[in-house]
């Protein structure tokens, strides 16, 4: 099944205990921050980012003692859209409760080489994120089979990865 709309934000909201996303592409071209992911690379101020509807639910739903968290595989030197999803998104996020983790492979072996990217959802609901090779999205896709692969997916990440702003204060692997 094919989600979008209604269908894909009920799965946020509906969460008992946890969502949780593996990020793998270097870039993600989102039609929403077109503009400001284009200011970025020409070096121009942006409005500061504070809030949107997921920082308020990341918070929310932290409160109600419920977690959100990733972990982003990269590489160096980090993409252009890292630099500003990392300057732009990521501290807030993080800020609001999202546990943001950060795996960078670039000395390394990835230990999750060719896992395409995913939410998890209570790690009982695998939701593919299908995009293009630039970044471009396809669609999302309720995954049908068992979710235990993922479940260890995930365990993998995160063993293998530091938190955001440890990764951002140079605590990474050289």
């Amino acid at each position: 099944m094919l989600l979008d709309g209604e269908n894909w934000s009920r799965r946020f909201a509906g969460i008992t205990h946890e969502a949780w996303r593996l990020e793998t592409l270097p870039q993600y071209l989102v039609p929403q921050e077109a503009e400001d992911f284009s200011a970025f690379r020409a070096g121009r101020s942006l409005t500061p980012y504070t809030a949107s509807a997921y920082t308020e639910r990341v918070t929310r739903q932290r409160t109600e003692g419920k977690h959100n968290g990733r972990v982003h595989i990269v590489t160096q030197p980090l993409s252009d859209y890292l630099r500003f999803e990392f300057s732009r998104y990521y501290g807030v996020h993080a800020q609001a409760g999202d546990n943001i983790r950060i795996l960078d492979v670039t000395n390394r072996s990835n230990p999750l080489e060719g896992v395409q990217d995913f939410w998890m959802f209570d790690q009982s609901e695998v939701v593919l994120m299908n995009y293009e090779a630039d970044g471009t999205q396809i669609n999302r896709e309720v995954f049908a089979g068992d979710v235990s692969p993922f479940i260890e997916y995930q365990r993998i990440a995160i063993k293998a990865s530091v938190p955001f702003q440890e990764y951002v204060n140079g605590g990474h692997p050289a």
